[in-house]
């Protein structure tokens, strides 16, 4: 019975997170959530909040790319940013 339990809670938490992420694309995309896939939902997410708890873009892309942008030539991580927020039709400023 506890395990039972446990496993409800365990998915009632998850389809919440997936709501609150849901929610914030939703906040940011309008109606164009409806054409983003699960997976890229959640990323999407976490990059929506990494931004807006970020003073510019160069921050949020050095906290996003914190250990890739250490294997790199080149550390653009604005640049990068600004490419992964195209490919939705983001900018940082509607953010």
């Amino acid at each position: 019975m506890v395990t039972t339990e446990i496993e409800t809670l365990q998915a009632d938490w998850k389809s919440a997170q997936s709501n609150d992420d849901f929610k914030l694309v939703a906040d940011v995309m309008g109606d164009a959530v409806s054409e983003v896939d699960p997976f890229d939902l959640v990323q999407l997410a976490e990059v929506i909040r990494t931004c807006r708890n970020s003073s510019s873009l160069s921050a949020a892309g050095r906290t996003l790319f914190a250990v890739s942008r250490n294997k790199r030539k080149t550390q653009n991580d604005a640049d990068r940013l600004r490419k992964y927020l195209g490919k939705f039709d983001l900018e940082w400023s509607a953010i």
